[in-house]
C-alpha cells in the first residue's frame, strides 16, 4: 500500500487531464470495511454536517491520530504527489514549492498555525449527502487529496455518487462522476490546477461534492495532505 506499484505516469497524465485519477480495487473489500472499525477504536469526533452547513449526514474526524493505514499513506504518497503538484506550481507561475517529505510540509503548516487535522471519515444514509466544497483552508494547502468509498453500491446503499465540478474561465462548470467501487480510491485536486490552453496554462478550480443517498448507508474517506486553523 505503499504506491510503489502504481503507474505514476499514466496517474500523472490523468490528472493533467481529469483533474482525478482512480486507483480500483486499491484497498481489499475487508481492509475497506475495517476502517470504520478503527475509526471507533480512535475515538474519532462525530460532527453532524448541518453544523457546518455542507449538507447532512456524519463525519467522523481523526482529532486524535489517524488510524495506522492512514498515516503510512500520506507518508507513502505524499513525495509522488509532491512531484505532481510542484510541476503544476511551474505551470502556473507559482515560485512555492512543497519539500520533499510530508513532514517538512507538516511543519509549514504548524508554522502558519495550521494543526487542525481534515481527514475523516463520512456516515451518509437515506436523504443525506454532501454540498459542493472544497478543503483549502489556510496559507499551506496542498493541491491534491485522497478520497476512498469503504461501503458497496448497489448492495449497502444506492446514490451517493462522488461527483467533482470544474470551473473553468467563461465556461459552465463541468461536472465529473467518478465510478467508485468498494475498496476504490480516487487522488482528486483540492481546489486550483493548471490547464493546457492554447496561450498556455491557465487556472481551474475544483469542487467536490457527494449525492443524495437513496437507500441504505454510504460510508466514504477523505484523506488531505494539509492540516486547517
Amino acid at each position: 500500500m505503499n504506491g510503489d506499484g502504481l503507474d505514476w505516469a499514466a496517474i500523472s497524465a490523468q490528472l493533467d487531464e481529469e483533474g482525478h485519477a482512480l486507483l480500483p480495487g486499491w484497498l481489499s473489500a475487508e481492509a475497506a470495511r475495517g476502517l470504520m472499525g478503527e475509526t471507533a477504536t480512535l475515538g474519532a469526533v462525530r460532527v453532524p454536517l448541518a453544523a457546518s452547513g455542507l449538507g447532512s449526514g456524519e463525519l467522523f474526524c481523526f482529532q486524535a491520530g489517524l488510524p495506522a493505514p492512514l498515516v503510512a499513506w500520506r507518508s507513502a504518497l505524499y513525495p509522488r504527489l509532491a512531484a505532481i503538484a510542484n510541476r503544476w506550481q511551474h505551470a502556473l507561475g507559482v515560485d512555492t514549492r512543497y519539500p520533499p517529505t510530508l513532514d517538512e510540509f507538516l511543519q509549514r503548516n504548524r508554522q502558519a498555525g495550521q494543526t487542525r487535522g481534515q481527514s475523516h471519515l463520512s456516515r451518509l444514509g437515506v436523504g443525506d449527502h454532501v454540498l459542493l466544497h472544497q478543503r483549502n483552508e489556510g496559507e499551506q494547502v496542498f493541491p491534491l487529496q485522497l478520497v476512498a468509498l469503504l461501503s458497496e453500491p448497489g448492495v449497502d446503499f444506492e446514490g451517493g455518487e462522488f461527483v467533482t465540478t470544474e470551473q473553468r474561465p467563461r465556461l459552465q462548470s463541468r461536472p465529473t462522476v467518478l465510478p467508485l467501487q468498494l475498496g476504490d480510491v480516487a487522488l482528486i485536486a483540492t481546489d486550483e490546477r493548471p490547464v493546457q490552453g492554447s496561450r498556455g496554462p491557465y487556472r481551474v478550480r475544483l469542487k467536490h461534492a457527494i449525492g443524495r443517498v437513496r437507500r441504505g448507508e454510504r460510508i466514504g474517506l477523505e484523506l488531505s495532505f494539509h492540516d486547517a486553523r
